[in-house]
């Protein structure tokens, strides 16, 4: 189990223990948190962490044969194809130290006291299941190795040297991790904002802000040669998709039945969940 699987397990664990007190008398409790629901969904979202690290850890180095050719790219991809900036790159990761916004905007409330507790810890375990959910997504998507980063067609300087040493997750450029990530802490940035003070001026600029950084974020992956635009769009799609759709299920106003799994399938290159309500 990778580092990030192992956190997201320990940050979910805990924080259903804690969603699970009872509501503040006085604060109005905005999301919930259910056994029949979130057990299943918590296991699911970190064995498709755990699963999709296992599969990227497998990938193989191509041979340059194997590689696609510049032409066969997506048309409007082809113009990034040899770029590297290794500072483009560094930035792009150190926007990481953002993705403790949700949270922190989130227990800000709670001290405050304009959240529930209840709503704080079923918030940070939704924001763990999306995280984990769209990690595993990613790396079991990338597994599949549709085309190679872009500075795999470098035929000179640092960026020729980043392919020379290059490993296997090198060869899977789609889709783009940091793009998804980022517009998942964008999402819930955004959300528990709009939750928590609907009547804010300010409602707007925290969308707008949020998005843009997470934009922002994608752009940086493209400088750096690491990701195509192809590969940010459906990343941030595939982040943002998964954000809203477990907060939709958290919602109070959202009622739905019991959850249980249906089935569970997995293969070398892809997995899958049933549900059934």
């Amino acid at each position: 189990m990778s580092r990030f699987s192992l956190k997201i397990c320990i940050f979910a664990i805990l924080a259903c223990c804690v969603a699970g007190a009872p509501a503040s008398q006085t604060v109005e409790r905005h999301y919930e948190v259910s056994l029949p629901l979130d057990m299943p969904l918590t296991f699911f979202s970190a064995f498709a962490s755990v699963y999709g690290n296992y599969l990227l850890s497998n990938m193989s180095v191509s041979a340059p044969e194997d590689m696609p050719a510049r032409e066969d790219l997506l048309p409007w991809d082809r113009a990034i194809a040899g770029r590297y900036s290794e500072a483009a790159g560094d930035v792009s990761t150190w926007f990481a130290v953002l993705g403790a916004a949700p949270v922190a905007l989130a227990g800000i409330s709670w001290f405050r006291g304009d959240a529930a507790g209840g709503d704080f810890a079923a918030y940070t375990l939704m924001f763990a299941q999306a995280l984990a959910l769209q990690n595993g997504l990613n790396l079991a998507v990338r597994s599949m190795k549709f085309w190679p980063r872009p500075y795999m067609y470098a035929t000179g300087g640092a960026g020729a040297d980043a392919a020379a040493e290059a490993t296997g997750e090198a060869y899977g450029s789609f889709f783009s991790g940091h793009a998804s990530a980022a517009f998942t802490v964008a999402v819930f940035t955004g959300e528990w904002f709009s939750e928590m003070y609907p009547n804010s001026r300010y409602r707007s600029l925290v969308w707008a802000g949020s998005l843009s950084l997470a934009g922002f974020v994608g752009v940086l992956r493209i400088a750096a040669g690491k990701h195509y635009l192809t590969d940010v769009v459906i990343g941030s799609l595939a982040g943002a998709g998964i954000s809203l759709a477990v907060i939709e299920l958290h919602k109070k106003s959202v009622r739905i039945g019991p959850l249980s799994i249906a089935g569970v399938w997995g293969g070398p290159g892809a997995l899958g969940l049933s549900l059934a309500f």
